[in-house]
């Protein structure tokens, strides 16, 4: 089961509170993610802390994830295996 998102901020702060939003519509529409959105959610923060700041420009951040794994009915019973692709970048001003 795989997501997709893109958030776009005037800051860092601000566009780390998006992707929280994000990741809790794509929990409620998919519990499975539940299982892997602290990890996803972190390694997307850590990515865009990489960023120095520059108060000029928008930040835009893409993530895109998946599990893969066993299901019984809508649960994912055992995970054999994830995925998340994370894109954090300065884009001009909206």
């Amino acid at each position: 089961m795989s997501y997709s998102f893109n958030v776009r901020a005037a800051t860092k702060a601000l566009v780390k509170k998006l992707v929280a939003d994000e990741f809790d519509k794509v929990v409620g529409n998919m519990i499975c993610h539940a299982k892997d959105r602290r990890q996803a959610e972190a390694a997307t923060s850590a990515f865009i802390d990489l960023l120095d700041d520059d108060a000029s420009k928008d930040v835009l951040v893409a993530v895109h994830g998946g599990l893969s794994g066993h299901w019984v009915k809508d649960d994912l019973t055992v995970v054999t295996g994830s995925n998340v692709s994370i894109s954090a970048a300065y884009t001009t001003k909206a």
